[in-house]
């Protein structure tokens, strides 16, 4: 009986480590590679400002149901996309992936006042609540909560002016 051909040869293996079987993580050139391509910088401007007026009313109805801890949570959410949004203005980027407010703002251009950084820095501790609950402090009172809300509420307003009201012409 004839003899079966020989088995093909496997495919080379390209130079470096092989690849890690289901890997969720990106590789330093796929991230590099996300990190610095080119964005449609309008398009991100719109995305984390409507995300972060939607994030707002969701902060106000949680305070104002008493779900503080919550509530202040999204209002961080909400002030960390306006950061994001000018950073995108202002590098031309993609924002960092981190939810550090002081962190976020000095990768902008905005030149913040000594007691906005403050506010940043303190604000910080409700995403904190939010994600890490072994850190969890007592959860502020209602009345604590609309005070933070308020402070929250002119620095919002602030950021949201700073930001291209037409998206066009960029």
């Amino acid at each position: 009986p004839p003899t079966p051909p020989p088995a093909p040869a496997p495919p080379a293996r390209a130079r470096g480590p092989a690849p890690r079987p289901h890997s969720c993580r990106l590789t330093t050139h796929q991230a590099n590679d996300y990190t610095n391509r080119m964005i449609n910088v309008p398009q991100q401007i719109s995305y984390w400002r409507q995300s972060s007026d939607e994030d707002w009313v969701v902060a106000n109805e949680l305070v104002g149901n008493g779900r503080t801890r919550h509530g202040l949570f999204f209002a961080h959410l909400a002030l960390e996309k306006l950061l994001k949004a000018h950073i995108c203005l202002h590098t031309e980027a993609l924002p960092p992936k981190t939810h550090n407010l002081l962190l976020l703002a000095s990768k902008t251009n905005i030149k913040l006042a000594h007691d906005q950084k403050l506010f940043l820095a303190r604000f910080d501790q409700y995403q904190i609540e939010g994600r890490y609950p072994e850190m969890l402090p007592i959860a502020p009172t209602r009345a604590e909560a609309i005070q933070e809300i308020n402070a929250a509420q002119e620095l919002r307003i602030w950021l949201r002016q700073k930001l291209p009201t037409s998206l066009n012409n960029m």
